[in-house]
């Protein structure tokens, strides 16, 4: 793998099938995006593993955030540390007061849904 690379980051990532960042994931993966998945529990999709915690991660372009604004204050500085280009808050996830501070930051807020922007050719 090119290590220059940019990635999206799917934060909220699970196993478990239906639910939207595990569809988003695997369609990030049939785009031909490389992903890195963060999740409350380790497993893998399509052999992409779900790490836990706050894990250093470079080379971050893109996160989408399937996490709702009350577990989001967690993650504020992390992501931020990160430095994405933008980070998309899927429907259920927007935080006009994260927005706001990724803003000042210099971070682009994206009120959108990951899966549309992939189908429709937009992400």
């Amino acid at each position: 793998m090119n290590t220059d690379e940019r990635k999206t980051m799917v934060v909220g990532a699970t196993e478990k099938p239906g639910r939207y960042a595990n569809l988003a994931a695997h369609s990030l993966l049939r785009h031909g995006h490389t992903i890195e998945l963060i999740g409350l529990k380790a497993g893998q999709i399509d052999g992409n593993p779900i790490q836990t915690g706050q894990p250093a991660i470079s080379n971050v372009d893109t996160i989408t955030m399937y996490v709702g604004p009350r577990n989001q204050p967690p993650l504020y500085e992390y992501i931020k540390s990160l430095k994405p280009r933008r980070v998309i808050f899927n429907p259920g996830a927007e935080n006009p007061e994260f927005q706001a501070q990724l803003r000042a930051e210099g971070i682009e807020p994206i009120e959108a849904c990951t899966l549309v922007m992939l189908s429709v050719g937009t992400y």
